[in-house]
C-alpha cells in the first residue's frame, strides 16, 4: 500500500481474490458470489478504511442487505416493548439468522404505521418485517410502500408483497387444555386481555379440550397497575371457585397471574396450576418454571429471510406459512392428587 491511501487491488491481494470480484462487491454487482466472499469484502473494507462507512455504498445499491424489523409499541407494554419475552426470542432469533446471511438487522418500534414508509425508503431496505400490528395497519402500508414485508401473527387477506408467518394457535390452546385434562383437571380458566385474532384462537383451542361449563374466562387489563386491582378483586372468588388449573395466552400473563397468587399465599402448583404461551426465557427462570407452549423462533426467523428474499428476487412464496407449536412441561403444574378432584 501506498502510504495511507488504500486501493481496490491491496484489499483484493489480503483477501487473495481478484480485483474484479472486490470491485463488484463495491457496486453491488454480487448475484453470483457467495455470502462468505461478500461479507470478507466489506469487513476488509471496512477495517483497510477504504470505505470509512458502509451505510453510503449500501444505499447505493439495488440489493442494501438491509433488513428492518418494526415492532408495534403498544399501550401494553407500557413502554417497554423491547423487553417483552416474545420480541427478545424474536429479535435474537432474527438477529443470528441475519448474520449467518450476511445482512444488516434495523430495528424500530413504534405505533404509528405511516413511520415505516420512511424508515424502509430512508434506507433502501431489502425488506420488512413487521410484528404486532393490526389488519387495517398492513392494508395502509400496502397502499402507501411498494417494499415486500412478512408479518409475524397477522390477521390480513392474501395481499400481493405481504406474507403472514403464523403459528398453530388454536393447537397450542388445545395442546394445554388435553394436558390439563390429562392431569386431572376438570375446572380452568383462560386469561387475555381481549377475545380476538390469535387470542381467541388459543382462548377456543384451549376451551374445547375441556367439557361444557368447565373453562371461565376472563378479559384482564392490558396495563399492570389496572390488572394487578381485577385480581385483587376477584381472589376470594377465585378460591370458591374450585378452579384448578390457568391457562394464560402469553407467558408474560401467565409469569404476571403466578407472581400474584404466590404473593396471596398460594402455592404453585400445590393450589393452583399455570400454563403460558411462548416459551420465552423467563419461563424457564421463574419459580417454580412454568409449563408453556413453545414456538420455534429460529424456524419462524429463518421462513421470514427466506420469504424476503423470494419476493425482491420476484420468486413465488406462501402467502400464509403456519409453524407447529410443542407443549413444554414444567414445574409450573403436575398430576391433581386424588382427594383434590
Amino acid at each position: 500500500m501506498d502510504g495511507n491511501k488504500v486501493r481496490i487491488a491491496d484489499v483484493a491481494e489480503e483477501l487473495g481474490l481478484s480485483t474484479a470480484t472486490v470491485s463488484n462487491v463495491l457496486h453491488g454487482k454480487t448475484h453470483k458470489m457467495s455470502e462468505a466472499t461478500i461479507k470478507r469484502v466489506e469487513q476488509k473494507l471496512e477495517e483497510t478504511g477504504y470505505i470509512p462507512n458502509m451505510a453510503g455504498i449500501l444505499l447505493a445499491r439495488n440489493n442494501s442487505r438491509i433488513i428492518g424489523v418494526v415492532v408495534n409499541d403498544g399501550e401494553k407494554y407500557e413502554g417497554r416493548v423491547l423487553e417483552d419475552g416474545f420480541v427478545m426470542a424474536s429479535l435474537n432469533a432474527l438477529s443470528r439468522e441475519m448474520n449467518r446471511k450476511g445482512y444488516f438487522l434495523m430495528v424500530k418500534t413504534t405505533a404509528d404505521i405511516r413511520e415505516i414508509p420512511a424508515f424502509a425508503s430512508m434506507w433502501n431496505m431489502d425488506g420488512l418485517i413487521l410484528m404486532g400490528f393490526c389488519w387495517a395497519d398492513y392494508e395502509t402500508l400496502r397502499a402507501h410502500s411498494r417494499i415486500s414485508f412478512v408479518v409475524y401473527d397477522g390477521y390480513l387477506e392474501d395481499t400481493p408483497g405481504i406474507v403472514n408467518l403464523v403459528i398453530d394457535h388454536y393447537d397450542g390452546g388445545y395442546q394445554a387444555g388435553q394436558y390439563y385434562k390429562k392431569l386431572g383437571h376438570t375446572k380452568a380458566l383462560c386469561l387475555a386481555d381481549n377475545e380476538i385474532c390469535m387470542d381467541k384462537e388459543r382462548m377456543d383451542g384451549f376451551t374445547a379440550a375441556f367439557a361444557p361449563g368447565e373453562v371461565t374466562r376472563w378479559k384482564i387489563p392490558m396495563l399492570a397497575k389496572e390488572r394487578r386491582a381485577f385480581y385483587e378483586e376477584r381472589e376470594e372468588a377465585l378460591r370458591r371457585s374450585g378452579i384448578t388449573a390457568v391457562f394464560a395466552v402469553s407467558d408474560y400473563y401467565a409469569l404476571d397471574f403466578l407472581r400474584f397468587v404466590q404473593e396471596k399465599g398460594w402455592k404453585v402448583p400445590e393450589d393452583i396450576q399455570v400454563i403460558g404461551f411462548d416459551d420465552n426465557a423467563a419461563s424457564k427462570e421463574s419459580v417454580p418454571a412454568l409449563t408453556t407452549i413453545h414456538q420455534e423462533a429460529a424456524l419462524r426467523a429463518q421462513k421470514a429471510i427466506d420469504c424476503i428474499e423470494a419476493m425482491r428476487d420476484h420468486v413465488g412464496c406462501e402467502s400464509r406459512i403456519v409453524l407447529p407449536v410443542e407443549l413444554i412441561a414444567r414445574e409450573s403444574t403436575r398430576e391433581v392428587p386424588c382427594h383434590s378432584l
